[in-house]
This record gives structure tokens, C-alpha cells and sequence, in this order.
């Protein structure tokens, strides 16, 4: 894991991993700012926990397992188009897909988050979010294409339009 390659915008560190779901275990956190806004607003969040029971696991299927959640919010026209859900999934399986990350045994859930404020909180305005839950197993014991592709994945939520390897991306420029 600690030879994956992610982009500039992400933050990666390492987090405590749950201690029951199998014998050993890591777990990384990420962050997604815009570095170009005051304050660096948080665009994206997430989790990846790589689960390992040398054991194996029957409901996994292997050795290894894949365990992730990001979280991001999103535009109300996004946000409220019931294929954001699906989007969300594609944006997974397209990511696994382009880094090569061989998996098998994938699942997940998709879920919008409408939050709406009251009483001294009235004044916020509603926000949505999206919230992405998934676990897959690898097809081996190299997870470095799985982080890779998760950390795409979190920059996808975020909003950061893809960058082909070899690419540096510009950085924002803000205009007043």
C-alpha cells in the first residue's frame, strides 16, 4: 500500500483499523480540500480498510477484503437525480477497472443524505450528500491498485475531473 500513487489534492493518513472484523487489519483516512477557497472547504471524505484473515473468509471468498466508505456533498440538481446512486457505483467499478485492480465478490450500498435545517438553524441552507459504502475482494494479496483506485474515486466525489498518468493537473485559479 505504501507504493500507491495518488493525486496532489488527497490527504491520506493512517487511521486506526477495526480490531474485530479479522485478525489483521489497516485502515487509512482521506480528505479531499479545494487548496484555491478560504478556509480549504472539504470537498470529499473517506475510509479504506484493508481486512486480511489468512484463514480466508467464506463470504469473501479469499484471504483479503476491500472495505470503504466516501462521503460528499453535492449540488441540489445532483443531488436530487435518483440515478446519483448508480453514478456512484460506476465511478467505483470504472475506477477498479482503470487501474487494473482485479477483484471479485463486489457490493455495496449508495445513499443520498437531504439534510434540512429548523429553528435557530433555519438560516443553513439544505445540503445533500452522497454516501458510498463498499467492499470487494481482491484477487491477491497486492493492494496497491485498490488504493489507487479508491483515491480516484474519492477525488470523482469531490468533483476533480479525471487526470491521465503523466498529467499534472493545474491548479484552480480563482477569480473575485
Amino acid at each position: 500500500m505504501r507504493r500507491a500513487r495518488h493525486r496532489q489534492e488527497i490527504t491520506l493518513d493512517e487511521i486506526p483499523a477495526p480490531g474485530r472484523l479479522a485478525p489483521f487489519a489497516v485502515a487509512l483516512a482521506a480528505e479531499v480540500h479545494d487548496p484555491t477557497a478560504e478556509g480549504r472547504p472539504e470537498l470529499a471524505t473517506g475510509r479504506f480498510v484493508l481486512l486480511h484473515d489468512p484463514a480466508g473468509s467464506p463470504v469473501w471468498k479469499g484471504t483479503f477484503r476491500v472495505v470503504t466508505y466516501i462521503r460528499a456533498s453535492l449540488e441540489s440538481d445532483l443531488g436530487n437525480d435518483p440515478m446519483v446512486g448508480a453514478v456512484a457505483w460506476t465511478w467505483l467499478v470504472e475506477a477498479l477497472e482503470t487501474h487494473r485492480a482485479r477483484y471479485t465478490e463486489a457490493g455495496g450500498t449508495a445513499t443520498r443524505v437531504l439534510s434540512e435545517s429548523f429553528g435557530g438553524l433555519a438560516t443553513r441552507p439544505d445540503t445533500i450528500d452522497i454516501e458510498l459504502r463498499a467492499s470487494w475482494t481482491p484477487e491477491g494479496p497486492d493492494s496497491t491498485e485498490h488504493l489507487e483506485a479508491w483515491a480516484d474515486m474519492v477525488c470523482a466525489f469531490a468533483g476533480l475531473p479525471p487526470v491521465p498518468d503523466g498529467v499534472t493537473p493545474l491548479p484552480r485559479i480563482r477569480r473575485n
